[in-house]
């Protein structure tokens, strides 16, 4: 999807705030995906991981296109030469280690990547939230000094990661400022925090967030984007096994 729908959906949404009316959960829904649209992305970023009291920094380069492909480059000393790549809804890793790529499939899926408080899962994720989940209005709350919606989503198939989610959307930027993942049994996950907002071409786009596991003990993940490009060409070979063996 292109940024001119993005532009459309904010004033065709817009009218129901001037007027005082409360938007739909499906509009507020759609308004928290639009924010996250992109045609292209390029970024570098520091994945900063507190796990038992120990500090790790990672530093990656990474392009994306439309949520489809991706390719991830770790540049700091202790993982040179690591390297991810999504393409079409697969995820491989090149380790300079043993010099070999290697598919992550089935139960790894739902391992730790890098050690942080991510999974391998979480990093395919391709559809939209709106598409994915139904959602419903269940409240209004002030986080963080933020007058926010509350939304509860329920998963519309059986084979998603969390079958629940709870976010909590700012009324007035519609920024996700914070959410949280549920089993199915109602147990809680992880939480996500935004940090850190930028503005993209007229959208407003998270470029630092932080993420817990909740079965980890004493851990969190902070995520930050620098330098970001967005919407610009990126060549097909960046997003090929070629790429990833070099």
């Amino acid at each position: 999807m292109k940024v001119t729908v993005f532009v459309w959906l904010l004033v065709v949404t817009a009218g129901a705030f001037v007027y005082g009316q409360s938007p739909s959960a499906a509009e507020l829904l759609r308004r928290v995906d639009d924010n996250e649209i992109f045609t292209t992305i390029e970024y570098e970023g520091d994945m900063i991981i507190e796990y038992q009291n120990r500090r790790y920094v990672k530093t990656m380069k990474a392009w994306a296109r439309q949520n489809n492909d991706s390719f991830i480059e770790f540049v700091n000393p202790e993982d040179r030469g690591t390297k991810y790549l999504k393409k079409s809804g697969r995820l491989y890793v090149y380790s300079p280690d043993n010099e070999e790529v290697m598919l992550i499939s089935g139960h790894m899926l739902k391992e730790s990547m890098m050690g942080s408080d991510m999974s391998y899962e979480d990093t395919i994720e391709n559809e939209k939230l709106s598409v994915r989940y139904d959602a419903v209005i269940s409240g209004a709350e002030t986080r963080d000094g933020k007058d926010c919606w509350v939304l509860d989503l329920n998963a519309k198939k059986k084979t998603e990661s969390y079958p629940k989610r709870k976010l909590w959307v700012e009324k007035t930027s519609m920024d996700c400022v914070h959410y949280e993942l549920f089993a199915l049994s109602g147990a809680k996950l992880k939480e996500y925090n935004l940090l850190k907002v930028e503005v993209f071409g007229g959208r407003r786009f998270p470029v630092e967030i932080e993420i817990r596991d909740l079965l980890r003990k004493n851990s969190k993940t902070t995520m930050i984007m620098r330098n970001v490009v967005m919407d610009k060409p990126i060549a097909d070979s960046v997003f090929s096994q070629r790429n990833l063996e070099r």
